[in-house]
């Protein structure tokens, strides 16, 4: 699928998510809308994300359907959705900055981020009623309703794990670690396929197939993430890899706090614990997670779910193999372990 492709769904659920926006404001209200599309980066040229989730969504339909037009409502409730966790996310991690700007709190302050981050939460579900008048029964939005709901508590518990190791105490297993991006990252991608195949038929174990398929691709997608915040290039992904100097406990962090010899561990967790990480302790870091084989183990932990994710869309029953295609190299470009 070319890039202008690509980019022609994208545009199409950024004007869906606007469509919801605009239906909602009013004179008393527009402040708040205007930070709605600030943190969405719909105010102006900026930086959005890759839109991954509802893009997956409209391609998962499309490779049904034969179009995505009638899937939008799905994806812009996907994205924004999507889009109200982060907004809470930087505020409980004290993160100044998203996406090359200031984070929606550094703007607006505690109290109304979080009530901007709840209105967003309101207008992803109200873009699930637009179905209904696109002609979908009672009972397949009623279906995607209670999906959307179910994943957004999988987000609510997997948050809650995170923050509950970030407050001390003994590491979070690597177990543990992949039961929790299984829940903040995994039901999110596999919740936004599983919806566009909802949409599309009601074959179970044709939806059951693309909820495999995303949940895998879920997984793969954050321990790919994972990789790339240690050793990313940033020439490549656009982003320095700086999850040391930010403390953030990952797999191969994780992994090799289990497995690295005592005094290879010891060090690491003073790194860990120091205030300002400074490159030099980042490269040593490294290194200590190399010799625990930590890089090999968490390149493997991705490519297994990147495989996984192929051969579940390949376990789909999808006749259109052109949407096979694409769907493919999305899968191959963005996880590339």
């Amino acid at each position: 699928m070319t890039s202008s492709e690509l980019d022609l769904l994208i545009a199409d659920t950024e004007s869906e998510m606007e469509r919801v926006i605009a239906a909602a404001e009013d004179p008393q209200t527009t402040e708040l809308y205007a930070w709605i599309r600030f943190h969405l980066g719909l105010d102006r040229d900026a930086s959005r994300g890759k839109r991954l989730r509802p893009l997956l969504g409209l391609l998962a339909y499309q490779s049904i359907a034969g179009e995505h037009q009638r899937a939008l409502p799905g994806a812009a409730a996907v994205e924004m959705g999507h889009n109200f966790s982060l907004v809470h996310d930087d505020i409980q991690d004290g993160s100044p900055e998203r996406r090359h700007r200031p984070a929606l709190w550094a703007t607006t302050g505690i109290p109304q981020a979080i009530n901007t981050g709840d209105t967003l939460f309101t207008l992803s579900r109200m873009a699930l009623h637009r179905l209904t008048s696109l002609g979908f029964p009672d009972h397949t939005v009623l279906a995607l309703m209670r999906l959307y709901d179910e994943t957004c508590l999988a987000l609510c518990e997997g948050q809650y794990l995170d923050i509950r190791a970030s407050e001390g105490g003994a590491p979070m297993s690597v177990e543990g670690y992949l039961d929790m991006i299984g829940r903040k990252t995994a039901a999110l991608i596999a919740g936004s396929v599983q919806a566009g195949a909802m949409l599309a038929t009601e074959d179970a174990a044709i939806i059951e197939a693309y909820r495999s398929f995303g949940w895998a691709l879920g997984m793969a997608f954050q321990i790919n993430d994972d990789l790339l915040g240690i050793w990313g290039d940033e020439g490549a992904t656009g982003k320095r890899a700086s999850d040391l100097e930010a403390h953030k406990r990952t797999l191969p962090i994780l992994h090799a706090l289990e497995h690295a010899p005592e005094a290879d561990r010891a060090r690491l967790v003073t790194i860990l614990e120091t205030r300002d990480v400074s490159p030099a302790a980042a490269d040593q870091a490294r290194a200590i997670m190399e010799r625990a084989g930590s890089r090999t183990f968490t390149q493997g932990r991705a490519a297994a779910w990147r495989d996984e994710a192929i051969s579940q869309l390949e376990r789909s029953g999808i006749v259109d193999g052109e949407a096979m295609q694409r769907l493919d190299s999305i899968v191959r470009s963005v996880i590339a372990a």
